[in-house]
């Protein structure tokens, strides 16, 4: 057991929307991704969608509503929602979500998360 640094554990990957997990919490993955763009509007049934800026910011589009979210502050989308994540320049974040669950609500359609 020891300290993870979220910084060094970023600076391994250049790649956007490519979630990496560092840690395990109870039945869940604990993430770290880079955001630039845009991802799709997609939906997860059965799992609120956890969010926490740590470095940039972005903005979460819901179904009728869009919230800027900024360095140091965190978003959860309530399960059933349809969202999208987006920035215009990288912005940092640490996810968390059960693990097994795809990024898009959607296996065919998720991105793999390698464990750094």
């Amino acid at each position: 057991m020891k300290p993870i640094n979220l910084n060094e554990k970023l600076a391994q990957f250049g790649s956007h929307w490519d979630p990496h997990v560092v840690a395990d919490y109870n039945d869940n993955d604990v993430m770290v991704v880079k955001f630039q763009g845009e991802f799709p509007f997609h939906l997860h049934e059965d799992t609120d969608d956890f969010f926490l800026v740590l470095d940039g910011e972005m903005i979460m589009d819901l179904e009728e509503e869009s919230h800027l979210v900024k360095t140091g502050e965190l978003f959860v989308v309530p399960k059933g929602i349809t969202h999208r994540p987006r920035a215009a320049h990288e912005c940092k974040v640490l996810l968390i979500e059960p693990k097994g669950e795809p990024n898009t609500g959607d296996p065919a359609t998720a991105a793999p998360k390698p464990r750094i």
